[in-house]
C-alpha cells in the first residue's frame, strides 16, 4: 500500500500549559537534535516556519547555547516578498532567531527579486542544492484549513507539492487563500527530515488538527503525516 492511501498518519501529542512552556519545550528538543547532528556530521541544517506562532519559539531557541557557527537556517517556506516586508518569513527570523547565541547560524533565505516566482523558485532549487542534505530538523506551522508549509488545499498545483518522490527542492504556490504567491520546499524535502515538528498553539488549531486528522479527509496536513516515514511530534498550548 502506497504511504499516501494510509489511514492513519503518525503523531505524538506532547501538551503544554502555557505558550511560553511549548515555546521552551520545542526549542530545548530542536537544540538537542542539532548538537548531535552536530557532533554525528559536524554540520547541522534547520528548516523552520514563519506566521506568528513561532516568534516565542525563536527567542528561546536563539539563547541556547550550542555551536550555531556549524549550524545553517533556511525556511520552510516564503511569501513572495522582501525581507523589510512585515509578512516575511525572513524578517520574522532576522527579529526573533538569529540574535544571541544564534547570530552565528549561517541563514539562507528563499526570497529574491525576480521577474516571476516560478523564475525565484527555480533559483533557489538551484541555490539550496548546495546544502547539506537532508534536514535534520524541520518545523512545521499549520493554518486552520489545514495547510502546512504552503500546501494550501486550493493550491493549483497541490499534487506537485505532496508529490513524495519529487525532485524538487522548492517549488512555486499560487493559491487564492494564501494571498501573494509563495515558496515553499516540496513535501519530499520535508518528510526526509531526521526530525519533524508542528508546533501549533490555541483551541481552534487544536480543533483543526483534530479534524484534518478524521477518517477520510485529505488536508494537506493529513497527508505529510501520512506521508512521513517517521512519527511527527506535535507540540501544542492553548
Amino acid at each position: 500500500m502506497a504511504r499516501e492511501q494510509l489511514s492513519e498518519p503518525a503523531y505524538s501529542w506532547n501538551g503544554f500549559a502555557g505558550r511560553q512552556d511549548v515555546a521552551a519545550a520545542l526549542a530545548g528538543n530542536v537544540a538537542a537534535r542539532l548538537t548531535k547532528a552536530i557532533d554525528e556530521r559536524g554540520t547541522a541544517l534547520l528548516a523552520v516556519s514563519g506566521g506568528t506562532t513561532p516568534a516565542k519559539f525563536f527567542t528561546a531557541l536563539s539563547a541556547i547555547p550550542i555551536a550555531w557557527n556549524k549550524v545553517t537556517v533556511t525556511l520552510v517556506d516564503e511569501r513572495f516578498v522582501p525581507a523589510s516586508s512585515p509578512r516575511s518569513n525572513a524578517g520574522l527570523v532576522a527579529a526573533n532567531l538569529l540574535q544571541n547565541a544564534a547570530a552565528a547560524a549561517q541563514f539562507v533565505p528563499m526570497y529574491h527579486e525576480a521577474a516571476s516566482i516560478e523564475t525565484a523558485a527555480a533559483s533557489d532549487d538551484m541555490a539550496l542544492k548546495a546544502l547539506a542534505w537532508p534536514l535534520d530538523v524541520v518545523v512545521l506551522g499549520m493554518g486552520g484549513d489545514g495547510h502546512t508549509a504552503s500546501f494550501f488545499p486550493d493550491a493549483d498545483n497541490l499534487s506537485d507539492l505532496l508529490d513524495p518522490a519529487s525532485r524538487r527542492i522548492v517549488l512555486p504556490v499560487h493559491a487564492p487563500s494564501g494571498g501573494e504567491p509563495r515558496l515553499t520546499l516540496s513535501m519530499a524535502r520535508i518528510i526526509a527530515a531526521g526530525f519533524i515538528a508542528l508546533h501549533i498553539e490555541g483551541e481552534d488549531k487544536r480543533t483543526a488538527f483534530e479534524n484534518a486528522m478524521g477518517p477520510g479527509t485529505k488536508k494537506p496536513i493529513r497527508k505529510v503525516l501520512e506521508a512521513a516515514p517517521i512519527p511527527v511530534e506535535v507540540f501544542w498550548a492553548p
